[in-house]
């Protein structure tokens, strides 16, 4: 089959890339709205993109035509934001929070999702998630009549659980198991990493 994709409506196209390129990793960005209360959501348009500066990539649509998601609105109001990742006992946690709720109501208390104070920066991380980056906003492409927003985002601060560290590694090497991050698919579903394999790269 050879589908072209200006024969296509755009939910058409999203639905064929969300079915067709999986994994995808997810960045469960947590952010504070004007009132001081915490918003987070996950967002599975998402990457790493550059380490000179440590910079993170993700796209945010919107609401709805003229509606911006709360995380985008918060993050160019403040500048400033968490990327959690979300392991996989978190699935049903990262599910609820991609609901959309009254204006005020933050879903970590809706859903009962714990998070931790972070030490000289303005936002909280997700208690259990294993991996944070505590990021800035950098800037963004805006695509589309939407628009999409291609929001890039610089890496000031990481936080590891050292739990998913490996001990017997010479330099500071991270356990892609004891991580255990979960995947999006297409449509309900999720993923775990499952198997893996290791290939030297070749000289």
């Amino acid at each position: 089959m050879d589908i072209k994709f200006t024969d296509r409506t755009p939910l058409e196209r999203y639905h064929l890339l969300v079915q067709s390129v999986i994994p995808r990793p997810v960045a469960w960005i947590l952010t504070a709205d004007e009132d001081g209360s915490v918003n987070l959501a996950p967002y599975s348009f998402f990457a790493p993109v550059c380490s000179a500066p440590p910079t993170l990539v993700v796209s945010v649509g919107q609401k709805s035509a003229g509606i911006e998601k709360d995380s985008y609105r918060n993050l160019r109001r403040s500048g400033w934001c968490v990327v959690n990742i979300a392991d996989a006992a978190q699935v049903d946690a990262v599910n609820m929070s991609s609901a959309t709720l009254a204006a005020g109501i933050s879903e970590t208390q809706a859903f009962d999702i714990g998070v931790a104070p972070v030490e000289d920066w303005p936002l909280p991380r997700v208690a259990a998630s294993p991996v944070a980056f505590l990021c800035r906003y950098q800037q963004q492409v805006d695509l589309g009549s939407g628009p999409q927003h291609v929001v890039f985002l610089e890496i000031e601060r990481m936080y590891i659980d050292e739990g998913v560290i490996d001990p017997a590694a010479e330099r500071l090497l991270l356990s892609s198991e004891l991580i255990n991050p979960i995947a999006r698919l297409g449509g309900t579903e999720y993923a775990s990493l499952g198997q893996r394999t290791q290939r030297s790269r070749p000289e």
